[in-house]
C-alpha cells in the first residue's frame, strides 16, 4: 500500500510533571464529597460526644479500603490496556453510560473504581496482515470514536496528557487511542503518520517481519525513530527480547509495556526479567502491570508482590496498571473488573507503599510518559523530517 500523506499536527503545550508531593497537597486535589466524607469521620457523633463512635469513626478513617478510595479520589486510575473496541463488536446494542453486563467497563463501574483514563487497544485477530490489517484498525478506531460521541456524559477523546487532565476535571473518563499492532502499518511509515493524525498514541512493535525474534531490522529501527518524532509511543509487550533491548537502546523518548508483569515471580513470554526491568529504570520507561491471573497469578496478593517486584528494580517511577479487560483474559480474584482498583491500592497501602508511590503508579507515571513523547516530538521534528523509508529499500 502506497504511503499515505503525513498530516501531523503539533500537539498541546508540554512540560515535565512534578513527583505529586501527595503528603502535602493531597487533601487540596480531593475532591468535596470525599473530603466531607472523612470529616464525618472525624467529628464526634453528637453534643454528647458519644466516644464510643468517636472511636468506630477513627478505626474507619483508618482502614485501608477507605483510605484507597480517598488516595484515587485525588489521584485516579489511568488504565494502560482496554480490549473493550473489540469486545463491542459482538454486541448488538450497549449502553456504557447506564450499566452493560455482558462487558467488564462501563462508565459506572469505571467510576466506582476511579479509573479516569483509558487506552483503548486497536486489537487485530492473530494472522491477519497487510491491507485487511489496516483496514480492521481504522475500523476500531472509527467504532471508538463512534462510542465515545454516543457516551458524552461519561467519555470524552483524548490525544495528550493535558487533554487527558481536561477530561478529568470535566468528569469525564480519557479515552485514549491505542496500542495498535505493528502489523496496521502494512510496513507503511505513511500510515504510521495517517493513524497518528487520526489519534494513536500507542505502537505494539510484535508481529511484524522488521520486528521478530532477531530484533528490529534496519526498517524496524526507522519506524521506531518515526515514532519518537511524531510522538506515538512505543509498546514493547509481547516484543522477542531482542527486539526489547534494541528499542531501549534507540528510542529517545520513554517506552512502555503495556501488559507486562515480573518474569521472576511468573514464567509468561511477555513478562520481563530482571535485568530488563532495571534497564526499563535506567531509560525511564513504564512497566504497566497487567491484571490477569495468567501472567499475575489468581489473587490481589498476587497482582500486588509484581508491582513490589517492579517498584524494588525499575523504582517508582517506572511502573502503572493495565486492567487488560474486555481482553478475554481471567482476572484475579476481586479484581474481575474496573471497579476493583481500589481493593488492589488498599493491599498496596497494607504493605507500606507511601501515598506519592501509589500516586505515580496511578496517575502520574502514565502522564510522565506522554508528556515525555509530545517533548520529544517536538526536538525531533526540529531535526529530522518525515521519513520516507521504505522496507524493500533497507531489508531487501
Amino acid at each position: 500500500m502506497a504511503d499515505l500523506q503525513d498530516e501531523l499536527h503539533a500537539t498541546t503545550e508540554v512540560g515535565e510533571l512534578d513527583r505529586p508531593d501527595v503528603e502535602a497537597d493531597a487533601e487540596a486535589e480531593f475532591e468535596p464529597d470525599v473530603l466531607e466524607d472523612e470529616r464525618r469521620l472525624a467529628v464526634d457523633a453528637g453534643p454528647e460526644g458519644d466516644e464510643g463512635d468517636a472511636a468506630d469513626a477513627a478505626d474507619a478513617a483508618d482502614d485501608p479500603l477507605v483510605r484507597a478510595h480517598a488516595l484515587l479520589a485525588a489521584h485516579p486510575v489511568a488504565d494502560g490496556y482496554s480490549g473493550l473496541p473489540w469486545a463491542l463488536r459482538h454486541l448488538p446494542w450497549y449502553d456504557l453510560e447506564l450499566g452493560e453486563s455482558t462487558i467488564d467497563t462501563d462508565v459506572p463501574r469505571l467510576r466506582e473504581g476511579h479509573v479516569a483514563a483509558l487506552f483503548w487497544a486497536l486489537h487485530l485477530p492473530e494472522g491477519l496482515v497487510g491491507e485487511r490489517a489496516v483496514g480492521a484498525t481504522l475500523e476500531q478506531l472509527d467504532l471508538v470514536r463512534t462510542v465515545v460521541e454516543a457516551h458524552p456524559e461519561g467519555l470524552r477523546m483524548a490525544h495528550s496528557a493535558t487533554q487527558v487532565t481536561d477530561a478529568r476535571n470535566c468528569g469525564r473518563v480519557a479515552v485514549l487511542l491505542g496500542p495498535a499492532a505493528a502489523a496496521a502499518l502494512d510496513d507503511s511509515l505513511g500510515i504510521l503518520r495517517a493513524l497518528h493524525a487520526l489519534g494513536l498514541r500507542v505502537l505494539t512493535l510484535s508481529g511484524a517481519s522488521w520486528a521478530g525474534e532477531n530484533g528490529l531490522t534496519r526498517f524496524g529501527e526507522e519506524v521506531v525513530r518515526e515514532t519518537n518524532r511524531i510522538g506515538v509511543l512505543v509498546d514493547l509487550s509481547g516484543a522477542s527480547d531482542a527486539t526489547v533491548r534494541r528499542a531501549l537502546t534507540i528510542s529517545k523518548s520513554p517506552v512502555v509495556f503495556t501488559r507486562s508483569a515480573a518474569r521472576a515471580l511468573r514464567l509468561h513470554p511477555a513478562n520481563l526479567p530482571d535485568d530488563v526491568l532495571v534497564e526499563l529504570g535506567i531509560t525511564k520507561g513504564l512497566c504497566l502491570v497487567p491484571l490477569t491471573a495468567e501472567q499475575t497469578g489468581p489473587s490481589v496478593r498476587d497482582v500486588a508482590d509484581h508491582l513490589d517486584h517492579v517498584r524494588a528494580l525499575a523504582g517508582p517511577e517506572c511502573v502503572g496498571l493495565s486492567g487488560t479487560y474486555d481482553s478475554g483474559a481471567a482476572h484475579p480474584q476481586d479484581l474481575s473488573d474496573a471497579s476493583g482498583y481500589p481493593r488492589l491500592v488498599a493491599e498496596l497501602l497494607g504493605r507500606g507503599w507511601s501515598e506519592s508511590d501509589l500516586a505515580l503508579l496511578t496517575w502520574g507515571n502514565v502522564q510522565r510518559v506522554l508528556r515525555s513523547a509530545d517533548f520529544t516530538a517536538r526536538a525531533a521534528r526540529s531535526r529530522r523530517e518525515p521519513s520516507t523509508a521504505k522496507i524493500a529499500e533497507m531489508d531487501g
